[in-house]
């Protein structure tokens, strides 16, 4: 008699869920921590507007420039300051109620969830805190591209990143996977 094997995309057994939700929560809880702490270490050393270059080698290419962003990445939207505080958390609700769905070995995946989950947080506190999300990663490529970012929008970036790379990943083992259904 054949056992039948669970699909990739299986809840995950009992304790291998707690485990899971631990993951989420622990991954949550540093992005929180970083993002957090480092905004409360710029704030506290620097004026808004104000430029520190920590490593000369790296100028212009990364400095320190605390800025405040009340719209959305970019400075998009900048009245829409309220809008994006309830999409973070209404982002954060969805993330929460799919983790369940994710399977039992998609751990890449509940990392990034983890990191969009903190980033989106972190961002959200800012805006509750001081009434707009503190950024200070100054990334620039003269002539190019100059943005001003915090450690929150990263694991957002980053997460979101993983995520598409794992779907898309997983896309491609399910058709693989037809594919060689249909030709048996």
């Amino acid at each position: 008699m054949e056992t039948e094997q669970p699909t990739p995309s299986a809840p995950p057994a009992p304790q291998e869920g707690y485990r899971a939700w631990i993951v989420l929560f622990v991954v949550i809880g540093l992005v929180l921590a970083v993002d957090q702490g480092a905004k409360r270490l710029v704030l506290a050393q620097m004026a808004y507007g104000e430029t520190v270059q920590p490593i000369a080698a790296l100028v212009p290419y990364l400095q320190i420039t605390l800025t405040e962003n009340r719209g959305a990445a970019f400075g998009f939207l900048p009245q829409g300051g309220d809008i994006f505080l309830v999409i973070a958390f209404v982002v954060v609700a969805v993330m929460l109620v799919l983790y369940p769905r994710l399977g039992a070995n998609a751990w890449a995946s509940r990392i990034a969830v983890g990191m969009v989950c903190g980033g989106a947080l972190g961002n959200a506190l800012d805006r509750l805190q001081y009434g707009a999300v503190v950024d200070f990663v100054h990334l620039q490529i003269p002539g190019l591209v100059s943005n001003v970012s915090n450690f929150a929008d990263h694991a957002i970036v980053i997460g979101v990143f993983i995520l598409v790379v794992q779907s898309w990943r997983t896309d491609g083992q399910q058709k693989r996977n037809l594919n060689a259904a249909e030709v048996e």
